[in-house]
């Protein structure tokens, strides 16, 4: 490298670093507020997604949610019969709302949807649907603002998680499976009679 060229390269540097506080050179800055900007957006997001009570994605739900929790009963006469084909109209998760389904347990029970703080640190968890009798620990008849133990891992955080019921409703609950963005979900925890819709 000639002499002008490195005189060159030098000067520049030396008015990078004056512009920038304590000897940070103007990349770092650029660097640390593109990362800023990112962690804000992304903070503000999932922060508008938990006040909404829809702070799932793909992988936060398992691909295979497992078999329901012992001790549940099956629903006698359910107006959607294992094996049906269904519409969802439910949007607990993106890609949920107008997937095809098809039922694969229907049960009678009491289905709450619970807020509660995760117990690895996420953002707090609004109206989340839903958890069914099954899946909580409480004392006396579980109704709206009482407090809960989860027993269910929908997803990470929450199992053991205290909660506090929003809802309460004895409609007979579904699990069921449907594919949404490439992905197939099996025995997906849970849909509730309204929302759901026959296959068109």
């Amino acid at each position: 490298m000639n002499r002008t060229l490195t005189a060159a390269v030098a000067a520049s540097a030396l008015a990078l670093a004056a512009c920038s506080p304590a000897g940070e050179t103007a990349s770092t800055q650029v660097s640390s507020s593109a990362e800023t900007s990112t962690a804000t957006s992304t903070q503000t997001s999932s922060s508008a997604a938990a006040e909404a009570g829809h702070v799932h994605d793909h992988g936060d739900h398992p691909s295979d949610g497992g078999p329901a929790p012992a001790g549940m009963v099956e629903a006698t006469n359910p107006i959607y019969p294992v094996g049906t084909e269904v519409t969802l109209t439910g949007d607990h998760m993106p890609g949920m709302e107008g997937a095809d389904a098809t039922i694969v347990g229907a049960y009678s029970t009491n289905t709450f949807a619970v807020s509660y703080d995760p117990t690895d640190g996420s953002p707090r968890v609004t109206n989340h649907k839903w958890v069914v009798q099954e899946e909580v620990v409480g004392d006396g008849e579980l109704s709206e603002g009482s407090v809960v133990t989860l027993n269910a891992d929908h997803m990470p955080g929450m199992a053991g998680a205290t909660a506090t019921i929003d809802s309460v409703t004895d409609q007979t609950v579904y699990m069921v499976d449907f594919a949404t963005d490439g992905m197939t979900m099996k025995n997906h925890k849970w849909v509730v009679e309204d929302e759901i819709a026959p296959r068109a």
